[in-house]
């Protein structure tokens, strides 16, 4: 009955494995009168979260039979970069390998007591995280290299454990709640773009929900020199609670099935394929509508800035991280970007972390030359379709606090 037993446990583990992210190969196809070893945690997924807050941080990587063993079992183990490589390949992926310096493995074996079914372990130390770059998921791929002792076998399918990076990150926001700093930065006309598809994103963070007579939250608009074809956010528009989104594009209206929370950071993400709008939280498909909505970008306007709207429709909140995307991003590519992208990312048009720290420019991170300078920026105070310059330097102020952070 106990092999019994340990034979179905070992095939349950297959069967998991082999439905997971990895296939099952020939080699998975051993000896079921063997007991087997395994890297401790594969057991569901061969990928592993890692999280890394501050450095060093460490792992402790051990390994585990699928029963008590009789006598002493030493495993090897190392990390191996040609097991990511191989693991991109064959699930299509595009994890990246830690930089150089950035990790320490301290020891090379483990033992398996006899009477024991787990082992002693290496550690694996992230020391660094200086040259990582923002966007990219960064995974650490150790392996069993060898069994000496007890005649065990390796379960193939869970001979490496992939430790995926979770970075705990503290960042700079900008201060939404001011109704001073409303207003919008037109960029010169060379650079208008034109986009047939499209992701506009922007994090939001919502302090506490304003009470004035008009509740609604005006928080940032992207759109064209004139503002035709908008694409513009506000939270309790037309009757609507006053914690759901509503994205006004070219298309008509979405409301959010997202009842926002307030002190929580979100991850608003528009997307435009050619012929559906898709509004995602956090990478998760809120809400679709069919419709055509080619844009020209040119204009980014934080807040309500028109005629005397700013008060009776500010946002008391903060914000980071807007994006403008030349291609309607997937789920997937919109959760490996919650905390940053990589600024040299395809697809990319414009990229503002709103992180200075200092100052009243917010910097394009991709180096295309989108920068806004808050000192020249423009808005129809007025209410009569005139343009006139305001130097809104004054009113940016930034922040770094508990509440920015971010895990990845």
């Amino acid at each position: 009955m106990k092999k019994i037993a340990r034979i179905t446990g070992v095939l349950s583990l297959i069967i998991g494995l082999c439905s997971g992210l990895m296939s099952c190969t020939e080699g998975d196809r051993f000896d079921y009168d063997k007991e087997a070893i395994l890297m401790t945690g594969t057991e569901v997924n061969p990928m592993v979260r890692f999280v890394v807050e501050n450095t060093p941080s460490t792992y402790n990587v051990t390994a585990s039979a699928t029963g008590k063993v009789e006598e002493d079992v030493t495993i090897n183990f190392a990390y191996d970069q040609s097991k990511l490589d191989a693991y991109n390949t064959a699930n299509n992926t595009n994890f990246y390998a830690v930089p150089n310096g950035s990790i320490i493995v301290e020891g090379s074996s483990g033992v398996i007591k006899a009477g024991s079914a787990s082992s002693t372990g290496v550690q694996v130390r992230v020391v660094s995280t200086d040259e990582f770059i923002d966007g990219r998921t960064y995974v650490i791929p150790v392996s069993i290299t060898q069994v000496s002792g007890g005649n065990m076998q390796v379960l193939e399918s869970a001979r490496t454990i992939y430790l995926r990076i979770s970075r705990v990150s503290n960042f700079h926001s900008l201060d939404m709640n001011n109704t001073a700093l409303y207003s919008n930065f037109i960029f010169e006309d060379s650079k208008a773009v034109n986009l047939d598809k499209y992701t506009y994103e922007v994090r939001c963070f919502i302090n506490d929900w304003h009470t004035t007579p008009e509740p609604i939250s005006r928080l940032v608009s992207f759109t064209s020199k004139d503002e035709q074809r908008s694409n513009m956010l506000r939270f309790g528009e037309n009757g609507q609670a006053i914690n759901s989104l509503q994205w006004v594009n070219p298309g008509g209206s979405l409301i959010s099935k997202t009842r926002f929370n307030t002190g929580q950071w979100y991850t608003i993400s528009l997307s435009y394929d050619g012929t559906r709008f898709t509004m995602y939280v956090d990478g998760v498909k809120d809400s679709e509508m069919a419709g055509s909505g080619n844009v020209t970008f040119q204009r980014f306007e934080l807040g309500m800035s028109w005629a005397n709207y700013p008060s009776m429709q500010y946002f008391n909140g903060r914000i980071a991280e807007a994006r403008v995307w030349n291609k309607a991003l997937t789920s997937g590519e919109i959760q490996n970007g919650i905390c940053g992208v990589d600024p040299t990312s395809e697809a990319l048009v414009a990229y503002w972390k709103l992180n200075e720290m200092d100052g009243f420019i917010f910097h394009d991170a991709t180096g295309k030359g989108y920068d806004m300078d808050w000192s020249k920026t423009v808005r129809d105070n007025a209410g009569n379709g005139v343009l006139n310059a305001f130097d809104k330097r004054g009113a940016v102020r930034w922040l770094l606090d508990e509440k920015n952070k971010c895990t990845q």
